[in-house]
């Protein structure tokens, strides 16, 4: 709710912005700098449950983050555009179906550096969509085994590293000659296996599918 109050305020005074201004032009060259407040949701879809060796059902879900985020475009051309994407958000993994139980499993902090290509359609307009596709690296790390259930003396859970495709669909909105307002949202494919091991009950795997969306609202400035 405070994200969409956010978006709401940001989109009226680039309105008024844009009544008083001229057109602003990204060029060849330039450098885009932004930083988002966004929102990373998981749309998680966990497979078998693995204890000991014996498949289990299926049952985990991933909680929601909102953390900044900092992304540095360059300009290849008045249109396309390379975007490097850096953010850090934090994730409870969550018991859910046939592991309700279980309540909390796995804490871990996730760093999802993303490139995109992007096109950027009307170049010469105070309001420019644009459209990347592109590839994630995400990295977990500082994993810990939550919850009441599964801790135990030497216990330990890692998280495979990811490699995914990644969509993105955004907006900027001119304020002046250099800043800008912008809204962006992105498609992420996240795909690990936890491992834990030393847990109370002996020995566990699980895969999960993230995929999160995010959907990001920011400020930028050209250079």
């Amino acid at each position: 709710m405070k994200l969409i109050k956010l978006l709401v305020a940001l989109i009226a005074a680039a309105g008024f912005s844009m009544m008083a201004g001229q057109v602003m032009a990204y060029e060849a060259g330039d450098w885009l700098v932004r930083v988002r407040v966004i929102t990373v949701a998981p749309n998680h879809d966990s497979g078998q449950l693995y204890i000991n060796g014996v498949g289990s059902g299926p049952g985990v879900r991933v909680n929601d983050d909102t953390v900044p985020e900092l992304d540095i475009t360059y300009m290849i051309t008045r249109n396309w555009a390379l975007e490097l994407i850096l953010a850090y958000s934090e994730h409870t993994v969550k018991g859910e179906k046939t592991w309700a139980a279980l309540g909390d499993v796995i804490d871990t902090k996730v760093l999802p550096p993303t490139l995109t290509l992007q096109y950027h359609f009307a170049p010469d307009s105070n309001i420019r969509p644009y459209l990347g596709v592109g590839v994630n690296y995400t990295h977990f790390f500082d994993e810990e085994v939550a919850g009441s259930v599964l801790p135990a003396p030497g216990d330990k859970v890692e998280l495979d590293d990811s490699w995914g495709l990644a969509a993105q669909a955004g907006i900027d909105i001119k304020l002046d000659d250099d800043w800008f307002i912008n809204l962006d949202v992105k498609y992420v494919n996240i795909e690990t296996e936890a491992h834990f091991k030393n847990i109370a009950v002996g020995s566990a795997t699980i895969n999960a599918e993230i995929n999160p969306i995010i959907w990001g609202v920011g400020i930028g400035r050209r250079f």
